[in-house]
C-alpha cells in the first residue's frame, strides 16, 4: 500500500532584475533552502518556485540607462540570477520568469478577471507620489524627510487614469485573518507591524499603469490594451503561475496554497495585505506562511553603489566555497533582524566552527578507519554510559533541529548541529582510539562504530545548510542511497551494518586564509 506524501510548497521573492544579484538575494535563497531542503528530509513532497520579476518601470529605465532593450536586459539578467541561484544550491523545482507570455501571462489574465467578476476592478483618474523603485505610490505621511523609506529618493508626481483593486473593502476581514494566524506573518513583530497598517486604514490602490509610461512593457490589462497590468499584481501571481495556475490546474490543486513566501522586510505591505486582499477577491485560498527576513549591511553600512560597498555573490563564489558563504549566513544573520557581513568574520567562523569542528571530527573518523580497519567499519563491543550519552544527544539534536526549523530559528538550528559535532570530537578524544587500538580493541570498535554513525547524522542534519559539502562527504561515506532520501526520524538509530566500507577519502575543507 502506497501512502501519499505531505506536499510543502515554498517561494523565494520574486527580485526586480535591473541589477545583477547582491548578497541579499543569497540570503533568501539560502533561508528558503534549508527549510525546502528540510521538509524533503521529513519525507514531504517538496517544490520550491523562485524567478525574475521583469515587467517593471525600472527594468525599461535601468535598459535605456545602458543602451538596450528591455527584451535584452531581461534576458541577459535573468540568466545570472538562474545560473546564482544554482551556483548557491537553490533547490528551486521551478525558476519562472514573469515575461513568459506561455507560462506566466495566462494566469495573470485569469486572476485579473476574477477579481474583476467579484467587483473589485474599476477605472479611477489618480495623482498621487510615485517611487520607482519600490514601483509604489506614497502618502505624504509615509515618506521619511520627504523621500522613499526604502529607497532614499524622491517620489515622481504621476497623474492619469488607472485601474484601482478595492483594498478598502478587504480591511476588516484581512485584519481578523492575520490577528488569527490563519495567515501566519513570522517574526511576531512584523505581524504586529501589518496590523498597525491595517488600523491606519486601507485605501484602494492602482493596479495598472498607461501604456505610454510603462513604455510599452509588461502584460496588457484584459480589454484594455491602453493599460499594463501593475508589475506587483503580476509578480506575485508567479506564485500561482510557478505551479500551473491558468495552464494546469490539476498541478495548481496539488501545490496551491503556498507553505510559505519567504521575503525581505522591505516587500512586506506587498505579500502581507495586497496580496491576500486580491486572493480573496479573487475566491482562493491564502498562503499558510510568510517569514520575514531582515537586510544585510557591510561593516554596519547599508549596501549602497554609491557607497561602493555591495558585495557581488560572483565575485564571492570565486574566492570562496559557496557553502562556506551559506555557512556564514546562516549561522551569523538572525533569521528575523538585519545582520552584517565582512569577509573577516566569514573566515573565522569557518575556520573555527565548520572546519574545526565538523571539518576535523570527520577526517579524524575516517582516517582512522582506513588506517587500522582497511576503510572497514568494525563491529562494535559493549555499548557503555559514554555511547549511550552521544546517542542521546543526537536524539536531542535532532529534537531540537526541527523545532527550531518550524520556528524559524535557522541560526539556532545550525548551531545545534555544530554543538553535536563537537561533541563528537570530545567523545573521540577522551575514548582515545589510537590507544585502544593495542590496549582494547574492543572498546576502539565500539568508538569508531559510534562515530562513523554519528558522522552520518551529522552528514544527514548539515545537508540542508551546506548540501554541496554533504553531497562530497555522503559519497566518502559509501551509502547506495541517496542523501536526500534518508529519513529524519532514523538519524539516531544504529542501522548501519559493521564491515560496511567507505570510499576514497580527502578532508572536506581547506582551512581559509585570514584577510
Amino acid at each position: 500500500m502506497t501512502f501519499k506524501k505531505e506536499k510543502f510548497y515554498i517561494t523565494t521573492a520574486i527580485p526586480y532584475i535591473n541589477a545583477p544579484p547582491h548578497l541579499g538575494h543569497i540570503l533568501e535563497f539560502a533561508q528558503a533552502d534549508v527549510l525546502a531542503r528540510f521538509n524533503k528530509l521529513l519525507g514531504k513532497d517538496v517544490f520550491l518556485v523562485t524567478g525574475s520579476d521583469e515587467n517593471s518601470l525600472k527594468n525599461v529605465r535601468s535598459a535605456e540607462e545602458i543602451g538596450i532593450s528591455t527584451q535584452e536586459l531581461c534576458d541577459k539578467n535573468s540568466a545570472i540570477f538562474k545560473e546564482v541561484a544554482t551556483s548557491y544550491g537553490l533547490s528551486f523545482n521551478k525558476f519562472l520568469r514573469s515575461s513568459d507570455k506561455n507560462e506566466h501571462w495566462p494566469g495573470v489574465w485569469k486572476l485579473w478577471n476574477l477579481c474583476k467578476e467579484a467587483g473589485d476592478i474599476y477605472l479611477k483618474k489618480y495623482k498621487g507620489l510615485y517611487c520607482v523603485g519600490c514601483e509604489a505610490f506614497y502618502t505624504k505621511d509615509e515618506l521619511v524627510d520627504g523621500v522613499c523609506p526604502e529607497h532614499g529618493t524622491k517620489p515622481e508626481i504621476v497623474e492619469e487614469e488607472n485601474y484601482f483593486f478595492r483594498l478598502s473593502r478587504y480591511q476588516d476581514e484581512l485584519r481578523k485573518i492575520i490577528e488569527e494566524n490563519k495567515l501566519k506573518i513570522v517574526p511576531e513583530f512584523r505581524k504586529n507591524e501589518v496590523l498597525s497598517f491595517i488600523d491606519k486604514g486601507l485605501e484602494d490602490f492602482s493596479i495598472s499603469r498607461s501604456r505610454e509610461r510603462a513604455k510599452g512593457w509588461g502584460i496588457p490589462v484584459p480589454g484594455d490594451e491602453s493599460q499594463i497590468i501593475y508589475v506587483w499584481f503580476d509578480a506575485l501571481c508567479v506564485y500561482l503561475t510557478g505551479i500551473g495556475f491558468g495552464k494546469d490546474e490539476e498541478k495548481f490543486k496539488k501545490w496551491w496554497p503556498a507553505d510559505i513566501h519567504v521575503i525581505g522586510k522591505g516587500i512586506t505591505r506587498f505579500h502581507a495585505i495586497y496580496w491576500p486582499a486580491i486572493l480573496l477577491s479573487a475566491g482562493l485560498e491564502l498562503p499558510k506562511t510568510i517569514f520575514v527576513h531582515g537586510y544585510i549591511t557591510v561593516e554596519g553600512q547599508k549596501m549602497s553603489k554609491s557607497l561602493g560597498n555591495i558585495v557581488d555573490p560572483r565575485e564571492l563564489i570565486k574566492k570562496y566555497n559557496p557553502d562556506f558563504v551559506r555557512y556564514f549566513l546562516l549561522s551569523e544573520i538572525s533569521p528575523f533582524e538585519d545582520g552584517d557581513f565582512s569577509e573577516k568574520r566569514l573566515i573565522e567562523k569557518v575556520n573555527n566552527e565548520l572546519i574545526a569542528n565538523f571539518g576535523n571530527f570527520v577526517y579524524r573518523v575516517l582516517s582512522f578507519l582506513k588506517k587500522n580497519f582497511n576503510s572497514k567499519v568494525p563491529e562494535p563491543g559493549e555499548i557503555k554510559n559514554e555511547e549511550r550519552e552521544i546517542l542521546k544527544r543526537i536524539e536531542e539534536t535532532k529534537e531540537n533541529v526541527k523545532r527550531y526549523i518550524e520556528e524559524f530559528r535557522i541560526n539556532e538550528a545550525l548551531r545545534e548541529i555544530i554543538l553535536l559535532s563537537k561533541a563528537g570530537n570530545q567523545y573521540f578524544q577522551s575514548k582515545k582510539p589510537w590507544e585502544n587500538f593495542e590496549k582494547d580493541i574492543e572498546d576502539c570498535k565500539t568508538t569508531l562504530y559510534i562515530s562513523f554513525n554519528l558522522v552520518k547524522a551529522l552528514s544527514i542534519l548539515l545537508q540542508p545548510f551546506i548540501p554541496f559539502s554533504c553531497e562530497e562527504l555522503w559519497k566518502q561515506l559509501n551509502f547506495k542511497s541517496s542523501i536526500n532520501e534518508q529519513e529524519f526520524d532514523k538519524l539516531d538509530k544504529l542501522e548501519i551494518e559493521p564491515g560496511h566500507k567507505i570510499g576514497e577519502i580527502k578532508p572536506l575543507f581547506k582551512k581559509l586564509e585570514v584577510v
